[in-house]
């Protein structure tokens, strides 16, 4: 099947920069979101991130001007999945509303639709049995942020044709990304898993007072050769991201090891979610 026309829900940090690169490699997109601030934000970002790649010489003003006439940013949910081929979900992780939006999603899309999620960690089996296509509902999961990282991760589930992963797998290609395919779904699919082996670490370190955040990203930097520390790369995909794939996951399986680290919940509470609210572990308001 091809690809012509993307529909994006949820136009936050991930959703805006999947839509922009959607437009920049030749589709057609609408990005929607319920919060209208955030819509707004997303708007912003994307003229000043075209023009800012013409400013640099990495893109010419006619490309600019095309890529950002392909973009569409509007309020209803109804208008962005009209006579789209592929819908990609980019909304909060949690499991009840990615169901609510899948199950709605299946009534409003026309039945050749893909719908993708985004998600970092839930498996598309969880959600696919919410719709009347389950053969078409699969993972397509970018990394942050999807304009630089050229990774996608594929998930191809025991319900997913082989149709749609081929379908997902060339749009990917399409916009420049390298995908890798996923034969069986696995909790937090593959890059994630060798991550959150470092970041519990890290924490349970901080949490025991046996280093400082400062210096346990200098030690995993500078001694292991990471382009970046656990406590920096927490800061930019999200501490509200971290609470809830925690909480999602202890909620499925009741191990209080699955529970999110005590400094995270506490992060998450106090409102320090990262990079994209001015403070984290790191403070960025400077």
């Amino acid at each position: 099947m091809n690809i012509t026309n993307i529909a994006i829900i949820g136009a936050g940090n991930m959703g805006h920069q999947i839509a922009v690169c959607a437009a920049l490699a030749g589709f057609r997109v609408r990005c929607t979101d319920t919060n209208g601030a955030i819509l707004d934000q997303a708007i912003a970002f994307a003229d000043t991130y075209l023009t800012g790649r013409v400013t640099k010489g990495k893109l010419t003003q006619e490309a600019a001007d095309q890529a950002r006439a392909r973009l569409a940013f509007v309020p209803m949910l109804e208008e962005a999945v009209a006579d789209v081929d592929l819908v990609i979900e980019a909304i909060i992780e949690k499991l009840d509303v990615k169901r609510a939006l899948f199950a709605q999603l299946d009534k409003l899309c026309p039945a050749h639709t893909i719908l993708a999620t985004n998600s970092s960690y839930i498996v598309s089996s969880k959600i696919a049995d919410a719709t009347s296509r389950p053969d078409k509902v699969c993972n397509m999961h970018f990394f942050n942020p999807a304009l630089v990282m050229k990774l996608v991760e594929v998930v191809k589930g025991p319900h997913v044709s082989q149709e749609t992963v081929d379908t997902v797998m060339t749009a990917a290609r399409t916009m420049g990304k390298t995908p890798v395919l996923l034969h069986k779904e696995i909790y937090g699919f593959l890059v994630n898993r060798f991550l959150q082996a470092t970041r519990q670490e890290a924490l349970k370190l901080l949490d025991m007072g046996v280093a400082s955040h400062e210096d346990i990203d200098t030690a995993v930097m500078n001694g292991l050769g990471y382009p970046m520390g656990p406590f920096q790369l927490l800061d930019l995909t999200g501490l509200d991201l971290a609470y809830h794939v925690g909480m999602e996951k202890y909620r499925e399986t009741g191990d209080p090891a699955d529970r999110p680290s005590p400094t995270v919940v506490e992060k998450f509470t106090k409102g320090e979610w990262g990079k994209k609210v001015g403070k984290g572990f790191y403070d960025y308001e400077s």
